[in-house]
């Protein structure tokens, strides 16, 4: 099935890659007729060619209309617009739309597949966009006119490279505020400085930007992909810093058209253009290149589409006819825009609707919906304020209007110009939601005033943001710097016995140890790469002779230390100087962390690590001793099981999960057990060892390495117990340490069973209810307002008195009534939860050297108990590298 064009008028596409020309073209078909409208997908867009038309017709002639801005003189013959603000009741002889393609965006594609299909002039109807679309427009159109047009020039791909050799007239794109921002800072530092542009930016902070640019002012623009959708720079070369961006769903591959229409921005008329990108994400595939070289991209298959019948009688209709099928197999369902899910919200709120009956209120809240938020979608601010505006939209006594002081007083706390890029931005963007409002007709009795005072508010964030950016990501002096920077090549640096680093006899900076510190005002010299290159080779040249030394030494054990830091990873020093931070592999063996630094020595650099992660596994192996030892145990049976259970959980395990094999324990068993240490609770199996305190000073810093979080200090085996940290690496450390999580509080296990002894003791002798007296909590240092909660976490039931006495109450059901079974089992107490088996764990992957149905990690998983997916074995082999 197919939709036939509406009227007779002329129906045509001008498609093909970027620099043909296509929008020069429709902007002359439009002003060789009387009256005529265009539709672009960005206001950028709609503001440049608004400009260069009103230049040529004279403004009065001329209408702009997008969201947040509405220029219509009374005798307005050409209306310059964006898709979305298109009036199509205004009937014209020729009607444009840009980009068409975009009608398979899922976040827009729907306007433009509705432009698509129902949008046209009275004479004449042009879409302009790729070649991928055409396949469709002819299923959907039939008869159109598809004039397919090559590129004026060449692009040529020219590999990855640096950001410090790119040339000059380059744009650099990347996909977000933060890498857009680092990257021009990286440009400010290296090359003197970099114009910046973003859709986020105003039009007149965008052609504040790209002026500088073009005069000359830098010799570099870095964008997002707002630049591919043809805005006219004088760009040779794009270099992509990314070619992956969040599309607002997923962090996904850009497509081979998305990076062609990005890079043809390079290249204009008949000069050829080229691309390529940094080295840091490296080359594009061979495949991908010709692609964009060839301008051979698969079409579109299916483009979005949702119902323009839209059903106001009430919020479900409509919300049901958003949700209405295409019944074309050329479309497909768009997912719920911004306004769809905006009236979702919307219709949640009983007080909204009450007042949301009758076809005119639900198109009200319809429109209110549709208020666009520039700065996050749907977010929970914009959602409120959408409330407040349909709130105020139906009160009786506003007749419809918003109250103008509320309006005013939301406009003037934008008025600011103070703060960070970020601020000024998250401004501008709360300004063009604003703006959107006060163009709305009918929402305000004075609405020329405040879109007046809307408009001087975004251009005076427009001149500060500007500002701004000239101030932070332009340095004039660094530019003529960088020209100067073969003058720099034939100085030769020095390195003082004392480690301070002259240059040309001035000092540039100082070696502390392995780290070198630039200083003083000689140091901006190292912003020239030549200079900052000879400055590296010369501290390598001083430092192979003390890393010759080390190399000499036979044991590094005495000269490597560690220091634990209470924020942060333990610190690895070799002779006293800072060489890295302790980190652990993801089965639990220690690993050196390095900083970046590149002034050392490389091949050096790398065998020093080795050695020092050889005796950084000798000590971890040295703190694990009683858990490694019993691993290597001669043990057999019921016994071997317990020992794989404790290995595997670390040093403890829940006695819960091994009933069956503490039953099936004999007397010499036992005794073995106990002879490494091995306790055997109520609660919990733990390996006593392990857990006291000149065995947990020695495994802190490999515990705070493993788990990510240093080991809280008064965790030092000899606190009965301790608050309990926020912190989930903190909670996992701790466990690791002995000190499992009860309640608000990290109590020792021995402790735990201690307790837990106690209270069934009282139990048995009290039937109905064990008074806890404070002897019985004073040995864990608890605090008596977290008693309450500590019990209740290990399982009992606690009632609290009025005086804050506490009483155990016995376990439901009449369990305590039932008398014991005889069986040479014993019951299995309830266990307290048991702490998850951490990745991180050193003795996990010892569940994989036992295999077979019989296995302890078999009958563990038989009784949904949860081994660990790491052992100890690696530890050991990391040991003896």
């Amino acid at each position: 099935m197919t939709i036939a064009p509406e009227g007779s008028a002329r129906l045509r596409a001008v498609l093909g890659p970027t620099n043909t020309g296509k929008t020069h073209l429709a902007v002359e078909r439009m002003l060789a007729h009387r009256t005529g409208m265009m539709g672009f997908p960005l206001r950028l867009l709609a503001r440049e060619v608004y400009d260069r038309v009103a230049r040529a017709k004279g403004a009065d002639k001329v209408a702009l209309i997008t969201g947040e801005e509405k220029i219509v003189p009374p005798e307005a013959r050409y209306f310059l617009c964006t898709v979305e603000s298109m009036p199509l009741d205004l009937g014209v002889e020729f009607l444009c739309v840009d980009e068409i393609q975009l009608a398979a965006d899922p976040d827009r594609g729907h306007i433009f597949t509705d432009r698509l299909l129902h949008a046209r002039g009275f004479a004449e109807t042009m879409f302009l966009g790729a070649e991928t679309i055409a396949p469709l427009m002819r299923r959907l159109l039939p008869g159109i006119e598809i004039d397919s047009r090559p590129r004026m020039s060449k692009l040529v791909y020219t590999g990855a490279k640096s950001l410090t050799r790119l040339p000059p007239r380059t744009a650099i794109v990347a996909f977000s505020a933060a890498d857009v921002y680092a990257i021009a800072e990286i440009m400010r530092r290296q090359r003197g400085g970099a114009a910046v542009v973003m859709g986020a930016l105003s039009p007149r902070t965008r052609n504040a930007q790209v002026e500088m640019y073009q005069e000359g002012e830098v010799d570099f623009l870095v964008a997002t992909d707002a630049i591919g959708m043809g805005l006219n720079l004088d760009v040779d070369h794009v270099c992509f810093a990314a070619t992956r961006k969040f599309d607002g769903r997923d962090l996904r591959p850009l497509t081979a058209q998305e990076l062609a229409q990005i890079a043809g921005r390079a290249g204009r008329h008949l000069r050829n253009g080229s691309f390529g990108t940094t080295a840091e994400i490296g080359g594009l595939s061979p495949d991908l290149v010709e692609a964009i070289e060839d301008h051979d991209f698969q079409p579109l298959r299916r483009l979005f589409w949702r119902s323009r019948e839209l059903d106001f009688r009430s919020v479900d209709a409509l919300l049901r006819s958003l949700e209405v099928q295409p019944h074309l197999d050329a479309l497909a369902p768009a997912p719920p825009a911004e306004d769809h899910l905006a009236l979702a919200h919307m219709a949640r709120q009983p007080e909204l609707m009450a007042r949301a009956r009758g076809y005119e209120a639900v198109k009200l809240l319809w429109e209110v919906c549709r208020v666009p938020d520039f700065h996050a979608a749907v977010g929970a601010a914009h959602v409120g304020l959408l409330r407040r505006l349909f709130l105020h939209l139906t009160q009786p006594e506003r007749e419809g209007r918003l109250p103008g002081a509320w309006v005013g007083e939301n406009l003037a706390r934008l008025d600011r110009v103070d703060g960070d890029l970020d601020r000024l931005t998250e401004r501008l963007a709360r300004i063009r939601t604003w703006s959107y409002v006060a163009n709305r007709p009918g929402w305000l009795a004075d609405p020329g005033e405040f879109q007046l005072q809307a408009r001087r508010i975004e251009d005076r964030l427009s001149d500060a943001l500007h500002d701004r950016l000239t101030q932070r990501f332009v340095d004039r002096d660094m530019a003529r710097a960088s020209r100067q920077a073969e003058a720099w090549r034939a100085v030769e640096p020095v390195v003082a016995h004392d480690g301070a680093v002259e240059l040309d006899g001035r000092e540039v900076g100082r070696l502390d140890g392995f780290d070198f510190r630039p200083m003083g005002e000689a140091a901006g010299l190292l912003e020239i790469r030549p200079v900052r290159d000879r400055v590296r080779k010369a501290i390598r040249r001083f430092l192979e002779a003390r890393f010759a030394r080390l190399a000499a030494r036979d044991d590094l054990s005495p000269v490597v230390a560690l220091v634990e830091e209470p924020e942060d990873a333990p610190v690895v020093t070799v002779e006293g100087a800072v060489f890295g931070r302790l980190g652990a592999e993801p089965d639990g063996r220690p690993k050196l962390v390095l900083p970046h630094r590149d002034h050392l020595p490389t091949e050096a650099t790398a065998d020093l690590v080795r050695r020092v992660e050889t005796v950084l596994a000798a000590r971890a192996a040295e703190a694990d001793e009683p858990l490694m030892r019993l691993e290597t145990a001669a043990l057999k049976g019921a016994a071997r099981g317990i020992a794989f259970r404790l290995v595997e959980g670390g040093g403890v395990a829940p006695a819960e999960a091994a009933a069956d094999l503490v039953a099936g324990l004999d007397a010499d068993q036992r005794q073995r057990l106990a002879r490494f240490g091995v306790r055997l609770g109520r609660r919990w199996l733990y390996l006593k060892p392990l857990f006291e305190p000149a065995r947990i000073r020695m495994r802190r810093p490999f515990l705070a390495a493993r788990y990510g979080s240093p080991l809280p200090e008064a965790a030092d085996g000899v606190r009965t117990s301790l608050s309990l940290p926020d912190a989930t690496g903190a909670v996992r450390a701790l466990a690791g340490a002995g000190y499992l999580a009860a309640g608000p509080r990290a109590v020792r296990v021995d402790m735990i069973e201690r307790l837990d002894a106690g209270i069934r003791a009282g139990l048995r002798d009290a039937r109905d209810g064990f008074p806890v007296e404070p002897g019985l909590l004073a040995p864990l240092g608890c605090p008596q307002a977290e008693a309450p909660a500590l019990l209740a976490a290990l399982g009992h039931q606690v009632r609290l008195a009025e005086d804050g006495r506490m009483t155990v109450l016995p376990a439901r059901g009449g369990e305590r009534a039932r008398k014991p079974h005889r069986s040479r089992k014993p019951a299995r107490p309830a266990a307290a939860p048991a702490p998850a088996v951490d990745p991180g764990n050193p003795f996990a992957k010892l569940g994989a050297l036992v295999q077979g149905a019989g296995s302890p990690a078999a009958s563990a998983r038989e009784r949904g108990g949860r081994p660990s997916s790491q052992g100890s074995a690696r530890i050991r082999r990391g040991a003896s590298r």
